[in-house]
């Protein structure tokens, strides 16, 4: 023990003994992510770009869609390499390709080119570096890994509340190629600086006051061990297809978050965006609080409770009326609420599930359901749309999805054991 004690004593972050300094790299996690998080943001650059090169709305948003595909699509190849090049280089190297991406933007004057550089380039960045800063944290703090992860991944969730009013003043007052150049370059140096801290404790390394509790768990874990293949883990499929509909769900929402006050509720359009603000200061919130909840509880019993509240928020919209802006303001509120419960819930479940030697490849195989759930999700509200002339039937859908995540997460949201 004294042994054990010695070495974490001698051990530093940002000249800081372990044990505090690790707390430090949960804001520094914070700001890469919130660099990263400017992508959301993107509805800021699509007006005066559609009038620098003369293209239309659907046009304009190609960009952002493929920043989402190659970002999703990325995440997963990345947490292969994250442990075999580390995770110093690889926030450097997916750090420097999201700055190349915005910086090459600013000189795009076709729209075929934005969609390369912006699309392809930024989103495969964003892609490469998101899970480093998570998979970071996970390893610092095995003790608070839920409250760990969910305060880092704040950063991505209330990136639009910070970076979307800079770009607007930046580009208020330089235009909006340069305000993707000097992001390009702020991103870039930011990022890049901070990968020099992004780097894991040794292996089953332990805070010091936590060393004896630490010492029974791993004790009581040899009488478990983790799924050896994840693709023949039930838990895996469970968690899976929960985390595919909660993401299914809230970014549906995200994306009919306006029309649907305007077009439902009738009210003002300005009030309308500016409930946005509300609604991603909620989706914020819930990431450390539903982290924190996922150290305490058993998984299935979170999910479930997040079920609920889509069902509730559901209820209020398949049943508001003209003028009812309290409904719609709580009803969003829960979506993005539960949206960002699922963003914290379902890295810390992947940990508590699987290997966690193995976290960067495991989360960046599960994340491949938040692409599916963001595709599916904006397709089917925009067909439903199109069919009934109207957003109502989209929460009856809804509905039915949480009634099923409900099912599934009680059958099948449960870790695993195997005898060893």
């Amino acid at each position: 023990m004294s042994g054990t004690t010695d070495y974490e004593q001698k051990m530093k972050i940002l000249g800081i003994p372990a044990h505090q300094g690790r707390w430090l790299l949960i804001p520094l996690g914070m700001t890469i992510l919130l660099c990263l998080g400017t992508v959301y943001s993107w509805s800021i650059f699509r007006t005066p770009l559609e009038n620098e090169l003369g293209i239309i709305a659907s046009q304009s948003l190609l960009p952002y869609t493929f920043a989402l595909v190659f970002y999703a699509a990325f995440m997963p190849i990345a947490g292969f390499y994250i442990t075999r090049i580390g995770t110093r280089l690889t926030t450097a190297i997916g750090g420097t390709i999201v700055g190349l991406g915005y910086i090459l933007s600013s000189f795009a004057n076709h729209i075929g080119i934005l969609i390369f550089t912006y699309g392809i380039i930024a989103g495969t960045g964003v892609g490469i570096v998101y899970g480093v800063p998570m998979v970071v944290v996970s390893r610092w703090f095995p003790d608070k890994k839920g409250l760990a992860l969910g305060l880092t991944i704040v950063g991505f969730g209330l990136s639009p509340l910070i970076t979307a009013p800079l770009a607007n003043q930046l580009i208020s007052t330089y235009s909006v190629r340069p305000t993707l150049r000097i992001l390009g370059i702020a991103f870039t140096a930011i990022i890049l600086a901070i990968s020099l801290t992004m780097k894991l404790p040794p292996k089953d390394w332990h805070p010091q006051q936590n060393t004896s509790a630490s010492t029974s768990n791993s004790g009581q874990r040899a009488l478990s061990s983790y799924p050896g293949n994840l693709f023949k883990s039930r838990s895996f499929y469970g968690l899976w297809v929960c985390y595919a509909i909660g993401t299914l769900v809230g970014l549906s929402a995200i994306g009919i978050s306006s029309p649907v006050g305007e077009e439902i509720i009738d009210i003002n359009p300005t009030v309308a965006a500016s409930s946005v603000a509300l609604f991603a200061l909620f989706n914020g919130v819930s990431r450390p609080l539903f982290g924190w909840l996922s150290d305490r509880f058993k998984p299935h019993y979170i999910a479930t409770l997040s079920y609920v509240l889509i069902l509730i928020a559901c209820i209020l919209m398949a049943n508001a009326q003209t003028g009812q802006v309290a409904t719609y303001l709580i009803a969003f509120c829960l979506f993005w609420f539960c949206l960002g419960g699922w963003l914290a819930m379902a890295p810390t479940i992947t940990l508590c599930f699987f290997n966690p030697d193995n976290y960067a490849q495991n989360y960046g195989i599960v994340f491949t359901a938040y692409g599916v759930g963001a595709l599916i999700g904006t397709l089917l509200t925009g067909r439903i749309r199109d069919l009934f002339g109207s957003y109502n039937y989209v929460f009856y859908l809804m509905a039915f999805l949480a009634l099923l995540g409900i099912v599934i997460a009680q059958v099948l949201l449960k870790r695993e054991r195997v005898a060893e």
